[in-house]
């Protein structure tokens, strides 16, 4: 199959959330997000200098009508798919992070040579948790085991367990935990790449509302960093785990929001001449 041309980006809301593990919530996220992104509080210009409220700068395709079951998973494929016949570059909103699996099955065969680069503070390599193979904590097993990309980097990982470990040497997965970020250990990247950001990567003291807060992490500054900083072509993202119910301050939206124009600024850069 031959990859698509190089679009401009396009967000498009998955609000699922029933392969969560422990809270429900992050299927509200996706309106929230946009909403923060829209807010009077600021304004849709990005640190490159970029206005992606400008014609044609920053599309957006809704939000998907999900069921509450497996179901959605054929949905989200479907739904992705048709971003990228358009040309498109999804930014995928939402939803706990078993979402990431569907949008590879679309995205990944159009980009040989794919690399991943996850950032998060739980692998999400379980092979099945409590029974479920799709469950939000085992994406990347499955992407991983249907050869959905050539190299997966996990960036802020801090909770790693013995099965997670042989699963990451299964794989031949890239782990950057805090541990080597903290030595300056950065990501290497070139070719297609597609970046997952799961929200509770950040240090809960930059993005509290996420149902799975773990001390010790990523500043949002730095997360904004690896954004400008990756290398080769940003031909797909999702950012991920947002629970809103956790969040009455919302400040993990505005964060949320800081993030998804980095990334549209990143994909923009791509499509220019």
């Amino acid at each position: 199959m031959s990859p698509p041309r190089r679009g401009p980006p396009c967000l498009i809301g998955l609000p699922y959330d029933a392969s969560a593990s422990f809270l429900r919530g992050p299927a509200k996220a996706p309106p929230l997000i946009r909403e923060a992104l829209h807010s009077e509080v600021g304004n849709l210009w990005t640190e490159g200098m970029r206005d992606l409220g400008a014609a044609g700068a920053l599309g957006d395709a809704g939000d998907l009508a999900l069921p509450a079951d497996g179901g959605a998973r054929a949905l989200i494929e479907a739904g992705i798919a048709s971003l990228l016949r358009d040309g498109h570059r999804p930014i995928a909103l939402g939803g706990d992070h078993s979402v990431t699996y569907p949008v590879l099955r679309a995205l990944a065969p159009l980009h040989a040579g794919l690399t991943i680069v996850h950032v998060d503070a739980h692998p999400d390599l379980y092979d099945d948790f409590a029974g479920d193979r799709h469950s939000h904590a085992c994406p990347f097993a499955r992407i991983m085991e249907e050869g959905l990309a050539a190299r997966l980097v996990q960036v802020g990982i801090r909770t790693m367990n013995g099965h997670q470990r042989t699963q990451a040497a299964r794989f031949n997965v890239e782990v950057i935990d805090m541990r080597a970020w903290e030595r300056g250990l950065r990501p290497g990247t070139d070719g297609p790449t597609y970046l997952s950001i799961d929200l509770d990567g950040l240090d809960p003291a930059h993005a509290p509302g996420v149902s799975h807060p773990e001390p010790g992490g990523l500043s949002t500054r730095a997360v904004i960093g690896l954004i400008q900083q990756l290398q080769g072509t940003l031909v797909g993202a999702d950012v991920v785990e947002y629970n809103p119910d956790r969040d009455p301050s919302g400040v993990t939206a505005r964060v949320a929001a800081k993030l998804v124009k980095e990334i549209a600024d990143r994909m923009v850069c791509d499509t220019s001449p």
